[in-house]
């Protein structure tokens, strides 16, 4: 049987400018990207992003 890994970009969120909801996006996603790169998120989204990835597996 075929898969799809259904994949998405989180952790842009940068202080008060919310992007996205990668909470929910978590639920239903088969693998994520952390942004880390020049589009980042701030150290605490990012901190919290992976920690939400984490519990999600």
């Amino acid at each position: 049987m075929a898969t799809v890994d259904l994949n998405a970009d989180l952790g842009e969120s940068y202080g008060r400018w919310q992007l996205g909801d990668d909470e929910a996006l978590l639920r239903v996603v088969t693998s994520a990207n952390v942004a880390c790169g020049f589009h980042a998120g701030d150290p605490a989204t990012l901190v919290r992003t992976c920690a939400l990835a984490s519990e999600q597996g």
